[in-house]
């Protein structure tokens, strides 16, 4: 290697820490301890609220509206326990850990300690073949690779993966408590499993009491498949821009940890409603440069970051929320058709 090539290499592996002085000297790392109190207040009192409306409207079609609205409420509760995963809201591992079974295994009914192993790997390799659990999932097709082993079924689904994407969505759900239960009962272990267990006990048995002694049997089926449906597409919807469509690194691409996380990445622009939606998971290049940063700061380090890629000639990709989806599914389209991609440079 050339004396040219070290320098490069050295200048490349500063420019994280140049970055990071910056947003520290910004004071966007510093805890947002009343944001999440009302934040968590509203997730609790929303929680509460719907099934005291539950219990209110008994036997009646009715429900429905109450599926759907306890999806959002389930998936907003996701989001608090994905910022708890990631140390935002307190500062002790013990509290955040705490906030985030409640709002895992409790409200949403899906195991913290598997999730926050799976979304660690996927945050330490982004979009990166064989290492990011995250575009290891069948019967989906990520790359022409994967695409190429698949046989029968799987092979037929493949070749029409991006028509049926958001339909498989819906069952993304169910597929989440069926991982969870399998995860804390399981051989491979789970941090505080006792806990885990019981708090995911009292989820899915709570539930499950709640909607087959207050509903009929046909509105019971009814509430279930539209609540989990809509629980399942929302966060297949939440989490399928951030990197679907964006590039894909071979297992031993040598890219610095600046450029892996932003060119693997893209942002979501839209507004409060978009941010809300979104859980704020929409500011995906700085959450994955700084995952400790609190939500809330995201947006405020977007300009900041986006100037620093500008001077370095790295790609920062953001767009809206349908184009984010257009491209995901151009993706899908282009592997299960096995086109070569034109639309997609890494730089």
């Amino acid at each position: 290697m050339s004396d040219t090539s070290l320098g490069a290499d050295r200048q490349r592996g500063s420019d994280y820490a140049d970055l990071s002085r910056q947003v520290r000297a910004a004071g966007l790392l510093g805890r947002r301890r009343g944001y999440y109190a009302v934040r968590i207040g509203l997730v609790v009192g929303s929680f509460a609220g719907l099934w005291a409306l539950f219990a209110w409207l008994g036997q009646s079609w009715w429900q429905l509206g109450v599926a759907v609205a306890l999806a959002v409420v389930f998936a907003q509760a996701g989001f608090v326990g994905h910022d708890a995963g990631h140390r935002q809201i307190a500062r002790s591992r013990r509290a955040n850990d705490l906030i985030g079974m409640v709002h895992g295994n409790l409200l949403t009914g899906i195991s913290y300690g598997w999730w926050l192993d799976k979304h660690n790997r996927h945050h330490a390799h982004p979009n990166t073949e064989g290492k990011d659990p995250d575009i290891t999932v069948a019967p989906l097709s990520f790359t022409t690779d994967q695409a190429s082993r698949r046989r029968g079924v799987g092979a037929l689904v493949t070749c029409y993966q991006a028509y049926l994407f958001f339909p498989l969505l819906l069952l993304e759900g169910l597929h989440l408590h069926a991982n969870s239960v399998r995860a804390v009962l399981g051989p491979r272990r789970v941090p505080r499993r006792p806990a885990e267990a019981g708090l995911l006990t009292l989820h899915l048995g709570g539930y499950l009491a709640a909607v087959l002694l207050v509903l009929s049997p046909a509105q019971a089926i009814a509430f279930i498949l539209v609540n989990q449906g809509v629980l399942g597409l929302y966060l297949g919807c939440s989490f399928a821009p951030n990197h679907k469509g964006m590039p894909i690194l071979g297992a031993e691409d040598t890219v610095d940890y600046l450029r892996r996380q932003v060119l693997t990445s893209r942002n979501v622009c839209g507004g409060l409603f978009v941010d809300t939606v979104l859980g704020g998971l929409n500011y995906q290049i700085e959450h994955h440069l700084f995952p400790s940063m609190p939500c809330p700061n995201l947006r405020h380090a977007r300009p900041l970051i986006r100037r620093f890629c500008a001077e370095r000639d790295i790609d920062y990709h953001e767009t809206t929320l349908g184009r984010s989806w257009a491209e995901a599914l151009r993706h899908l389209h282009h592997i299960g058709s096995r086109e070569p991609r034109t639309d997609v440079t890494v730089r």
